[in-house]
């Protein structure tokens, strides 16, 4: 499901996409490098996919914020919250 809603601005169409109640993944579509920069720092979201539809794979940390969870799954990020650091000082 794609939730599509018309908008004048950029900066509107930021402030509707961060009106949601989940934050799991957003999409821009722009060859603009200043666009993708600016919506992508913008954005609320966990992922910000830029001109493409797939956004997960092995190395990916997959994960939203807000209702869309919290943490991250899959690569180094995802393994972090099932490891205990231990901090050994030793003359």
């Amino acid at each position: 499901m794609a939730a599509i809603a018309p908008f004048d601005t950029e900066d509107e169409a930021v402030e509707i996409a961060n009106a949601t109640e989940y934050w799991l993944v957003a999409y821009v579509h722009t060859q603009d490098p200043r666009r993708i920069y600016r919506t992508s720092r913008a954005l609320q979201f966990g992922m910000v996919a830029v001109s493409r539809t797939k956004i997960t794979g092995a190395p990916i940390p997959f994960g939203g914020v807000k209702q869309s969870g919290l943490g991250r799954e899959d690569a180094r990020q995802g393994l972090e919250a099932f490891t205990e650091s231990k901090y050994i000082c030793r003359d």
